[in-house]
């Protein structure tokens, strides 16, 4: 493999800082869960981690606006909203930077009255009010929506060496369905 994982637009993802994440992650608390490294499972990290390089440089070179910031607890509430958005953009979310370009991606969204009254009659027991209901369903489409614009630029900006392709790329040798 050459010396680049990955562009984005003009800017090159190493190799050296995907071998560099993967030290940091292997350094990590959770080191025991990971595959073994040159393994098809190890291979399948390392480009996982370059889904995750790329996709924070992407957002790291969109401009914020200067809103207010929202926390991250704001945005990722819980594992099911992390769950909801994915691992490679849940993962852009960390820096204010992230958070930032977040709440300018999805200052738009919004949801109908007609949306809220009938996921009330869809789910009568879910929610006391009709504004938990509203909120609820206002995050989630938030969350739809960055997935989406990050999704959009990822694909108009990015650029995979072999070996560093999508995780999923059916096309990868290590891509196998196992159950």
């Amino acid at each position: 493999m050459s010396g680049w994982a990955a562009t984005v637009g003009a800017d090159v993802v190493s190799v050296a800082e995907v071998d560099a994440r993967e030290r940091a992650v292997r350094a990590g608390d959770r080191r025991d869960a990971l595959p073994r490294p040159g393994t098809s499972e190890g291979r399948q990290l390392r480009r996982w981690l370059t889904q995750v390089l790329v996709a924070e440089r992407v957002v790291a070179a969109t401009p914020g606006s200067g809103a207010a910031v929202p926390a991250e607890v704001e945005v990722l509430p819980d594992t099911v909203a992390r769950l909801e958005l994915g691992s490679v953009a849940a993962a852009t979310l960390a820096t204010a930077h992230g958070r930032a370009v977040y709440a300018e991606v999805t200052a738009h969204v919004e949801i109908s009255d007609d949306t809220v009254a009938d996921y009330r009659r869809r789910n009568p027991n879910w929610f006391a009010r009709p504004a938990d209901v509203a909120a609820h369903l206002l995050a989630a489409a938030r969350r739809r929506e960055y997935r989406r614009w990050l999704d959009a630029r990822c694909a108009e900006l990015v650029t995979l060496a072999p070996g560093y392709e999508h995780p999923g790329d059916p096309r990868q040798p290590d891509n196998v369905h196992r159950h």
